[in-house]
């Protein structure tokens, strides 16, 4: 009785202690970590919810980027923080929903190494072609491909990026084959679209929003089951063409190192609830076609499961092998 009486006391010893630590947290200023360098997606996705946070909380929180190799060292990084709270990690789709698809070793791990706080933000990639180029709709597109298979250059950012998974993913439903033509970067890829080098692209909307409203590229589907609420005119891929089952977005969320106490991811998922239902917030995520995230956590990890499932499907038809 003596052991059973010690052993509770030292278990609520340990609860209350966590619940003072969570009253009082933050104390100290929280670093949030991104794999990539200034000014990307995953970058400004953090600095909109770092200020909004460093309001709510009355602490600073610090975005420092950790760029280079595919986003594994800030990700990294991440994983082998102190589990205190004040280490925080903002990844996207790659990290968790792709490069586990493409690589065969990567040094981190969702369910090992992370606490899911939040999915940050969601947005859809588009379909997009030439204004003045010969395809002008997905099913011009399709008969193109069929007619030539292999022979339809399209561009993306990268080999194995996500928009490169997703134009795959858009090929295998529809039964054809493009080109993959990699760029440097959404912008490049962007570009080639606008001036004919490439009759179509698998874009972020942030990235080809300006040769759009230039009027050099034209948006034909977006690349998720669902319409984007920031752009509903534009169909989806099914809409648009009949191709079934297509469902690749780009997310950005917040992680914390596994172990972090439950009363402070509490406290957080409970801040970024507030922070993301903020119309300023929505709006900032909004100009560059992105929604807030609006699921829970566990949802959130449900969905990247998911995800991750149907890209290792598609790396494997593709045969896609990281650069």
């Amino acid at each position: 009785m003596r052991i059973v009486a010690g052993l509770l006391c030292a278990s609520l010893a340990v609860l209350c202690g966590s619940q003072v630590q969570a009253q009082d947290y933050p104390t100290k200023p929280i670093r949030v970590l991104v794999p990539y360098a200034p000014g990307g997606f995953v970058d400004v996705a953090a600095r909109i919810i770092a200020q909004k946070l460093q309001e709510r909380l009355g602490q600073q929180v610090i975005v420092e980027n950790r760029a280079g190799g595919n986003g594994f060292i800030g990700t990294t990084a991440g994983a082998k923080a102190a589990p205190d709270g004040y280490t925080l990690l903002t990844a996207h789709t790659g990290e968790f929903a792709v490069s586990p698809a493409v690589f065969k070793d990567i040094p981190y791990d969702l369910d090992r190494d992370f606490e899911t706080i939040s999915m940050v933000s969601i947005a859809p990639m588009l379909v997009a072609v030439n204004a003045k180029g010969p395809v002008q709709s997905i099913p011009d597109l399709i008969a193109a491909a069929k007619a030539k298979p292999g022979t339809i250059g399209m561009g993306t950012p990268g080999t194995a990026s996500i928009n490169h998974l997703a134009g795959e993913w858009l090929a295998d439903a529809a039964g054809v084959k493009f080109l993959h033509v990699p760029y440097k970067g959404g912008a490049p890829a962007g570009v080639a679209v606008a001036g004919g080098e490439v009759p179509m692209g698998i874009m972020a909307i942030s990235s080809v929003m300006a040769q759009i409203q230039a009027g050099r590229v034209k948006p034909l589907a977006v690349t998720t089951a669902k319409r984007s609420a920031q752009f509903k005119d534009w169909p989806t891929v099914q809409e648009a063409g009949g191709i079934k089952d297509v469902d690749a977005a780009i997310w950005t969320g917040l992680f914390a190192p596994k172990g972090t106490p439950k009363a402070i991811l509490d406290k957080l998922q409970t801040e970024m609830a507030a922070v993301l239902a903020s119309p300023d917030v929505r709006e900032k995520f909004a100009q560059g076609g992105a929604d807030t995230g609006n699921m829970s956590s566990a949802e959130f990890v449900a969905m990247i499961k998911r995800e991750l499932a149907a890209y290792r499907a598609i790396v494997q038809k593709a045969n896609i092998k990281p650069e």
